[in-house]
């Protein structure tokens, strides 16, 4: 199968492209993953069925300036505004979590004390958080253990009793 007819539900999203920059059709991307092989020279990047690939990125400004394949002025960049990209999925590397892999998962404490269950990974910049159903969040940094039956963490007491949210 084509990698452009691929279904999407094979993929994450991984960022937004922003503003054009400059006339040679960069643009703005903010990257919602910290894996650098997404922007790297060859990748390959999708909003909804259009396959983007990058030529050349480089860091500005805390996004990356991308160049790809195809958009050489302004007007085609500036036509990109506003896509959402995805991904295929990477391997883990290391202990990260990835929202596909943790979506539905039970979240018991160290006593095996239920938590709550996963209903999204929800990016911050010092932690990405858990969104349990019930609409707690548990920053990521407490999954102590992964095992058959979900997730463990150890939380600071009374955590979950500031933090609630509505989950609608």
């Amino acid at each position: 199968m084509a990698d452009a007819d691929r279904p999407n539900i094979d993929r994450l999203q991984v960022g937004r492209i922003g503003k054009p920059h400059g006339l040679k059709g960069e643009v703005h991307v903010i990257f919602s993953t910290d894996r650098p092989e997404r922007w790297q020279a060859g990748a390959q990047l999708f909003s909804g069925e259009r396959v983007l690939h990058v030529l050349t990125a480089r860091s500005h400004q805390g996004r990356q300036l991308v160049h790809f394949d195809g958009i050489d002025d302004r007007d085609a960049a500036e036509a990109l505004r506003g896509l959402v990209l995805s991904a295929d999925a990477l391997p883990p590397t290391g202990d990260e979590l990835q929202v596909h892999d943790v979506v539905g998962l039970l979240v018991r404490d160290r006593s095996g004390t239920t938590v709550g269950v996963v209903a999204a990974l929800e990016a911050n910049p010092a932690h990405d958080l858990l969104v349990l159903e019930d609409g707690a969040l548990v920053p990521s940094v407490f999954v102590v253990d992964r095992d058959e039956q979900g997730l463990v963490v150890e939380l600071p007491e009374g955590l979950l009793d500031i933090n609630r949210r509505d989950p609608g």
